[in-house]
């Protein structure tokens, strides 16, 4: 099998290759390395280009006929940026995405697995527990955006253009557990990245919000290791064709079932380093949302699929790649 994975170069679509490639299904890279890296494309098929480049996925096609799906990860994900750019947050993730999506039809290609997020959820206020059939509640431009471009897919599959698999992730953590690639943002905007970078600073980890009603004032995620979302773009890929027999569109959670404040992964996090994190309080920030956790088991009666790791095993190999990341990009 092949497959093209849009954003390849970025944090989990390039941990979804290095899986691609375990299971000897060989991916082809788009990306245009404005968030993506080109040392996760070494030694492995890759454009670079951008996903509204029509030439370029055109010709991707044209050299490789025999790609069988597409995988889209290509997306900007940052939310407080949505906040404050959201006209660039709706160019790339929108207006390019109809773009690629056009040339991905014109090219013959029909089977579509779309990285989207929970966070367009409006979760059980009793407990922040959601399904796929869970209402939704847009906080963010960033999340309205997967909203929005959900909505097209939803329409283009109905006019029997394209059948299209939407994965909605909850929270990644960790790294590819052979450390061939792992988060590549050096300051990290999301609860674990900012514990490593604080921790290795000597400095205090700031809880933003503590007044969600949750059980102890923090929000609450579900967080699953990138190494199983990756594992299930596998298993998304071998039953796509089951998946979308009876429906041209069919949402997915990829999660672990189990939500965990902010304030026990403070309390995880510890556990893993074995120091004590100084930690302050301040509100919350623009775009935030009390967050929820999958009670889905969905992915695993059509995927054949659950998260294995646990969260402190996430914490582990993200600290891992953390000590490692220099040397792979260097030191910019």
């Amino acid at each position: 099998m092949k497959i093209l994975i849009a954003g390849g170069a970025g944090f989990i679509g390039s941990t979804i290759a290095s899986a691609c490639l375990d299971h000897e299904i060989q991916p082809v890279i788009l990306d245009n390395l404005v968030t993506g890296r080109s040392e996760f494309v070494e030694g492995r098929v890759f454009y670079e280009g951008d996903i509204s480049d029509g030439q370029i996925v055109d010709r991707i096609f044209s050299d490789h006929p025999d790609i069988d799906a597409v995988i889209d990860c290509a997306a900007l994900i940052v939310v407080p940026d949505s906040v404050s750019d959201p006209l660039n947050y709706y160019q790339a993730n929108v207006a390019k995405g109809i773009q690629f999506v056009e040339h991905v039809i014109r090219s013959g290609c029909r089977k579509f697995l779309f990285s989207s997020s929970a966070s367009i959820y409006k979760s059980d206020p009793a407990t922040f527990s959601v399904d796929e059939n869970s209402p939704l509640e847009i906080s963010s431009p960033y999340a309205r955006t997967k909203a929005v471009f959900e909505t097209i897919l939803q329409d283009i599959a109905a006019a029997d253009m394209l059948r299209v698999t939407s994965l909605r992730y909850f929270n990644p953590i960790g790294a590819d557990p052979q450390l061939r690639t792992g988060l590549q943002i050096r300051r990290p905007t999301h609860a674990l990245g900012k514990m490593i970078d604080v921790h290795h600073a000597g400095e205090s980890f700031t809880i933003t919000g503590t007044d969600w009603p949750t059980r102890d004032g923090s929000g609450i995620r579900d967080y699953i290791h990138v190494w199983d979302l990756a594992q299930a773009h596998i298993k998304a890929l071998v039953h796509f064709d089951d998946v979308t027999r009876d429906t041209s569109y069919r949402v997915i959670n990829l999660g672990t079932g189990q939500g965990t404040t902010v304030r026990e992964l403070v309390t995880a996090f510890e556990s893993v380093t074995e120091e004590k994190l100084p930690v302050r309080e301040t509100g919350r920030r623009p775009g935030d949302a009390v967050g929820a956790f999958t009670a889905s088991t969905l992915a695993e009666e059509l995927l054949d699929w659950k998260a294995e790791f646990t969260i402190e095993e996430g914490i582990r190999d993200s600290l891992r790649w953390y000590a490692k990341r220099d040397s792979v990009l260097g030191g910019e």
